[in-house]
């Protein structure tokens, strides 16, 4: 009995044609229908009926093809045990990091063919614990974080986008401040889920004389674009990354509101080169 016999005896199975198999395996359906032969007569048993018309497995078939998928994904096993695994990258972030994320990766991976870079999507904190776990090399968040045994590098500067519905009474403006906003209800997600959000929010009104006009939060599984549309007279801060699809985007006059996009990585992880790299790519505006 030959691995390449359980190979072909698999895709006769799966195809129920001798024919199929043999286009599946790339070799003629005579090769193909020689080794099945010849695993009948090592076995001693007749796996297919077979006829001009159909191949129909027999009882013996139904016991052997589960012991042959395993000793084919035995097999498999033993290939990836001993092939040589290049160097791999694990990066944490969230959806709204992605295409800036993903571009990176690709320049990284242009530069350091032989890595494995992996982008992987966490909630803050388990970013932030899989980068002192050692289970992810880099996190992406916004603001910073002060733990031990962890190093914090600014990468970019993000303008955050103030969003309405086409029916906002502002809607219409190419400019708002913050003064006009203020009488109309600011819709933001609960506090602690989004602390950075809060706390910007609140640095920008202190420096007027009114402050924000807070509507009800937004619930965890509602997006912000729904809640506007329900709710017409609302506004909302989104990150610049995030998608405004169906909103009107306006333009502060001034009083910008920015948050510094950091990486975060163990304080005593070595920067291998396509790490460097990678962070590099992620500077780049």
């Amino acid at each position: 009995m030959e691995l390449r016999q359980l190979t072909y005896f698999v895709a006769v199975c799966e195809e129920l044609s001798f024919s199929g198999a043999a286009a599946r395996c790339f070799i003629s359906q005579s090769a193909i229908s020689h080794q099945i032969s010849r695993l009948e007569r090592d076995l001693g048993v007749q796996l297919f009926e077979r006829s001009t018309r159909s191949v129909v497995p027999t009882d013996a078939t139904a016991r052997v093809l589960p012991l042959a998928k395993q000793m084919l994904s035995l097999e498999s096993a033993i290939r990836a045990a001993v092939r040589t695994v290049g160097p791999r990258i694990r990066l944490a972030a969230n959806m709204s990091f992605a295409t800036r994320s993903l571009s990176a990766i690709a320049g990284a991976r242009a530069a350091h063919s032989e890595a494995e870079i992996e982008f992987v999507i966490k909630p803050f904190r388990q970013r932030i614990t899989a980068v002192v776990d050692g289970d992810c090399d880099l996190a992406l968040i916004r603001g910073s974080v002060e733990q031990p045994g962890l190093t914090v590098e600014q990468l970019w500067i993000e303008d955050l986008v103030i969003a309405t519905s086409s029916a906002h009474p502002l809607a219409g403006r190419e400019r708002v401040t913050l003064t006009d906003l203020s009488p109309y209800p600011l819709l933001l997600p609960p506090e602690q889920e989004q602390v950075l959000l809060h706390n910007v929010i609140r640095a920008a009104f202190a420096e007027l004389a009114t402050g924000p006009t807070f509507g009800p939060p937004i619930p965890p599984d509602h997006t912000a674009s729904l809640e506007l549309i329900n709710r017409p007279e609302a506004w909302t801060v989104l990150y610049a990354e995030s998608s405004t699809e169906g909103l009107v985007v306006l333009e502060l006059s001034e009083h910008k509101l920015r948050i510094p996009v950091s990486a975060v990585l163990r304080a005593d992880a070595r920067r291998s080169p396509i790490l460097t790299t990678l962070l590099n790519a992620l500077h780049r505006p």
